[in-house]
C-alpha cells in the first residue's frame, strides 16, 4: 500500500519557493503539488536540474522560447536543466514534478512530451509521497525510475515557437481559444502583413505550413481533453469543428488513427 502524506494547497509560484529542487542530493527528486484556485501560473524561471512535468488531475501547460507544450495525463513534458520555462495550470489541478541531476538518465537534450509507463507513473507518485523517507529508499527509487524513464517514447505533442513577435502573438491567441477558425488572411490582417508574407514566415521558423502549425496546436489540445474524460464530441466543438467526422478525419490524417485508438495505446 502507498501512504499518502497531507499537502496543503498551493499557487505554482509559492511551490516553487517551498519546494526548491537544490534543497535535495537525490539523482532524482518528485514533489506533489495540488495547486490552488488563485495564482496559477510559475513565471518564467530556470533551474540547474531537469525538470518532467506530470499532472493526474486538471492540465498544465509548459511554455518555452521555441515551444508550447500541453500535458496530456498519461504524459510528461521534459525540460531540460538550465532551461527557461513557465508553467501555467488549470484550477485544483495535481501536479507532479520530477527534478533529475544532469546526466543521471539519458534524456533528450531538449524540451518534449514522453509517453509514460503506468509503472513509471507510479513510481513518480511514490517518489513524491515517499519524498520525506530515508535516503536509502529514495535512491532505490531513483534507480528504478530513471532506468524506465530513460526508455519512454517521444510523442510529437506541442506547438513549434520563435523569437518572432508576430507568431508568437497568434500562437497566444490559439492557445487562449483554440475554437479560433481565422483563416490565415484574417491573421495575416491582424499582424499587418500580406497572406504570402505570413505563410512564408510561419515555414521559415517553424518548418511547418500555417494550417500544420494550427493543427498542431489543436491536435495536442484534443489528445489533453480526450485523456481526462472529455467526449470526442465536445472536443470537436471545442475545437471549432463543425462536425465530429471533420475532427475525426483530421486526427487520423494527422496520427494515422481514431482517436479512440490513440488513447488506447496510451492506457497499454
Amino acid at each position: 500500500m502507498i501512504s499518502k502524506f497531507h499537502q496543503s494547497r498551493l499557487s505554482l509560484s509559492d511551490a516553487l519557493v517551498q519546494e526548491d529542487p537544490e534543497r535535495s542530493s537525490l539523482r532524482a527528486h518528485a514533489v506533489r503539488i495540488d495547486v490552488s484556485q488563485n495564482e496559477r501560473e510559475a513565471p518564467e524561471h530556470r533551474h540547474r536540474k531537469g525538470q518532467l512535468v506530470m499532472a493526474s488531475r486538471g492540465g498544465v501547460t509548459c511554455r518555452v522560447p521555441t515551444g508550447i507544450w500541453m500535458v496530456p495525463p498519461q504524459c510528461g513534458v521534459w525540460v531540460p536543466g538550465g532551461t527557461l520555462h513557465s508553467n501555467v495550470a488549470t484550477a485544483n489541478a495535481r501536479l507532479f514534478f520530477l527534478f533529475i541531476e544532469p546526466g543521471a538518465a539519458d534524456l533528450p537534450d531538449r524540451c518534449c512530451t514522453l509517453s509514460l509507463s503506468p509503472l513509471v507513473r507510479e513510481l513518480i507518485i511514490e517518489m513524491a509521497d515517499q519524498s520525506k523517507v530515508a535516503t536509502a529508499y529514495g535512491e532505490t527509487m531513483a534507480t528504478l525510475l530513471l532506468s524506465g524513464l530513460s526508455r519512454m517514447p517521444v510523442e510529437d505533442l506541442h506547438l513549434p515557437l520563435t523569437s518572432e513577435a508576430r507568431l508568437n502573438r497568434i500562437a497566444s491567441a490559439l492557445v487562449e481559444d483554440p475554437s479560433d477558425r481565422s483563416t490565415m488572411a484574417q491573421w495575416a490582417k491582424q499582424v499587418a502583413m500580406s497572406e504570402n508574407s505570413l505563410a512564408r514566415l510561419v515555414q521559415q521558423e517553424t518548418g511547418l505550413t500555417f494550417g500544420r502549425w494550427r493543427q498542431q496546436l489543436q491536435l495536442t489540445v484534443a489528445i489533453r481533453s480526450l485523456s481526462t474524460g472529455t467526449t470526442v464530441q465536445q472536443v470537436s466543438g471545442d475545437l471549432g469543428y463543425e462536425s465530429v467526422s471533420a475532427f475525426i478525419t483530421m486526427f487520423k490524417k494527422a496520427l494515422g488513427t481514431s482517436p479512440a485508438q490513440y488513447l488506447r495505446k496510451f492506457e497499454r
